[in-house]
Order: C-alpha cells, then structure tokens, then sequence
C-alpha cells in the first residue's frame, strides 16, 4: 500500500474489520469503547471518512434493503492488507506530539513569577484529576480486553509521567532566582 492511513481511517477501517457496519454503529462502537480518551475522530467525520475509504477501495458499500435501512460497509481484501500494514506502522513508528505545554514554556519568559508557577501548579491539579477520571473510565468498565487495557494504561502512565516532571519542574523552578 502506497498511502498510509489517517488515524481516523485506521480506526474506522480496524472497526469495520470487526463486522459490517453502518456510520451509526461506529459511533456506538467508539462511545462504548471509550476510543475518545484516546483518540481524535468527531460523530459528524466518520461518514467521510467511511467515503474516503471506500474511494480508496478498503471498504465496500452494502446497498440498502430497505427503505429505512442504513448503509453498511465492509472491508475488503485491499483493505485487509491495508490494516496489517498500518496497524504494524502504527505499533513501531514514533511520532512526535505536541503538546500546548511546550508552546506555553517557550514563552515563560513573558510572565511573571506568580503566574508561571501557578500555571504549572494549575496544570498539575488537572493532571492528577484525568488520572481520576481515565482510571475510574477503566474500572468501570471491566473486564477489558488485555490490548484495550493497555491503552487505558498508556494513557494513565503517561499523565503520570508529565505530572512528575511537572513536580519536578516546580521543585527545581521555586528553589532558583527568577530569570528570564
């Protein structure tokens, strides 16, 4: 396959692997899955990305019986392959992220003490709330596949991670004499 897959075309096209299915049960999918912790992909995309996909000849259309009947789609053998492929990309590829953080430490120099530190502190009272709420996501929805809980535990792990550098950071950023 010569055109990799945006992450919202690898999700869809992993889901309708699964099983035939329509734009609505997607959204299901994704809701019951709490694929959004994890994931960007808006209830109003998934019926364009399941266009794009079928434009590429991963997904096929199975047309309507009835008048009410929604459209279910299907993936194909290109598609198949397109999903092993992409999925291994996906495992063993690192792409950088960026995080706002990094946009707001560039311009430290622009505030005051106070609100420097007050900002990470902020932050780091965020972080440890999402803890909460990823953790109890989790919890409240067990057993959990071994791979699903995985991504549950990527994502706790790290938050976790920033909110020890962001102790860190504050330790390091309180004890030194301001400068910009």
């Amino acid at each position: 396959m010569s055109e990799s897959l945006t992450d919202s075309e690898l999700l869809v096209l992993g889901l309708v692997s699964e099983m035939p299915r329509h734009g609505y049960e997607l959204e299901q999918v994704i809701e019951q899955r709490g694929m959004r912790e994890w994931t960007q992909i808006g209830f109003s995309s998934i019926y364009f990305v399941l266009g794009k996909l079928e434009k590429k000849g991963l997904v096929t259309a199975e047309k309507p019986t009835g008048v009410k009947t929604k459209k279910s789609f299907l993936m194909t053998e290109a598609g198949h392959q397109a999903l092993i492929a992409q999925t291994l990309s996906a495992i063993t590829t690192v792409r950088p992220t960026y995080s706002s953080l990094l946009l707001g430490m560039i311009h430290w120099p622009t505030l005051q003490r106070d609100q420097a530190l007050n900002a990470l502190s902020e932050r780091g009272e965020v972080i440890q709330k999402e803890i909460s709420r990823i953790e109890n996501i989790q919890l409240d929805q067990q057993p959990l596949p071994d791979h699903v809980e995985a991504l549950f535990d990527y994502s706790i792990a790290q938050l976790k991670s920033e909110a020890d550098w962001l102790q860190k950071t504050l330790d390091y950023m309180t004890c030194k004499p301001w400068n910009t």
